[in-house]
């Protein structure tokens, strides 16, 4: 086949499996969790790397940060011949029992973005396969981390959460962000329900696991709040769980 426009390669590398950072720069370091890691292919903001786990190649690559560059990702890699995906990332936390240098594991998303507006109607949810969520559960505790499992929160505009009183549309955004709370949203982040959508739709298999950086209503409460950094426990529970998923097959 011809090479896929943006990601940069056709369908020769023969992953089934692939591990879907948004930063560029931490393929290379997802990839040494892998064996026998060796850089694959960077065009745009899709840097890719190969590995091997139990004699199969997977696949480390960038989605950038977003939605649309995250549905592109899933729909080129999806007719590269991968079926299996797992966002690694980060988020904030939103419920008070999440802190930072947690992990949460996102069973659906909020869709407040507009990428998977394009895909089908808002009535439609976001969510994560059952496999790969019950796979990164499963990982988790074998790992003995310190895990949520639950819904998360997928927006477009990073200052919109940060800064909502600047921006015009402010009090849509505070009040719903006070009713994803309300609700039990546990984290916030950026690319969950492109991906879970566009695998939903392509019939594809999608999870996500998030390191949590910190959470802005713990600090708000006057609540101990830790930041963390660490990318490594997403990273490896995401590798436990492919592992746990090719055991299974």
């Amino acid at each position: 086949m011809e090479k896929q426009y943006h990601i940069g390669f056709d369908d020769s590398h023969g992953a089934k499996y692939a591990i879907l950072p948004g930063d560029p720069g931490r393929t290379e370091k997802i990839a040494s969790f892998l064996e026998n890691p060796r850089f694959h292919c960077q065009n745009r903001e899709y840097t890719a790397w190969l590995g091997e786990l139990k004699g199969k190649t997977v696949m480390v690559i960038s989605t950038g940060m977003g939605g649309p560059s995250t549905a592109i990702a899933v729909e080129e890699l999806c007719k590269t011949g991968v079926q299996n995906f797992i966002r690694v990332g980060t988020c904030g936390g939103m419920d008070l029992s999440v802190t930072g240098g947690d992990i949460v594991i996102a069973t659906s998303a909020i869709r407040q973005e507009g990428t998977t507006r394009e895909y089908v109607p808002i009535e439609f949810p976001a969510a994560a396969n059952l496999d790969i969520t019950n796979a990164l559960v499963q990982a988790a505790k074998k790992l003995s981390l310190k895990w949520h499992a639950g819904i998360v929160q997928c927006k477009d505009s990073f200052y919109g959460q940060h800064d909502p009183q600047r921006m015009p549309a402010g009090f849509e955004l505070k009040d719903k962000w006070e009713a994803w709370i309300k609700a039990g949203c546990l984290a916030s982040e950026m690319e969950s329900a492109s991906l879970f959508i566009v695998s939903q739709i392509l019939r594809a298999r999608a999870g996500c696991v998030l390191n949590v950086v910190w959470n802005q209503e713990r600090e708000k409460a006057g609540l101990d709040n830790p930041r963390s950094h660490d990318t490594e426990p997403g990273i490896k529970t995401a590798v436990e769980a492919i592992r746990i998923l090719m055991e299974n097959e």
